[in-house]
């Protein structure tokens, strides 16, 4: 019997500046897909989701609209190779809003 063992890739991660194990594949096609690829962990890319989600309803973004896209793979560019995960301006979180009486 043959038992197969799946290497695991690691990436120095440019987000968090670790050796951490790499996607397995481009998550788009195109160069910013590859880059991500090549310099981006899972562990990071775990993040986006809920960081693209808060811009969204942040900012009320359609994405069905190409500016919006664009803006959202801005702020990823941002958020991987940039200044790194910064909240929309104007944003607080939850519990720091004030509360209703």
């Amino acid at each position: 019997m043959t038992r197969e063992t799946k290497t695991i890739t690691v990436v120095h991660c440019a987000k968090l500046g670790a050796e951490l194990p790499a996607l397995n594949r481009p998550p788009f096609p195109g160069e910013f897909g590859q880059r991500i690829f090549e310099n981006i962990s899972q562990f990071a890319w775990n993040l986006w989701p809920e960081q693209a989600t808060l811009i969204i309803n942040h900012y009320g973004l359609n994405m069905a609209d190409p500016r919006a896209q664009d803006m959202l793979m801005q702020e990823m560019e941002r958020f991987f190779f940039g200044e790194g995960g910064q909240q929309p301006e104007g944003w607080t979180p939850p519990s720091a809003a004030p509360r209703k009486k």
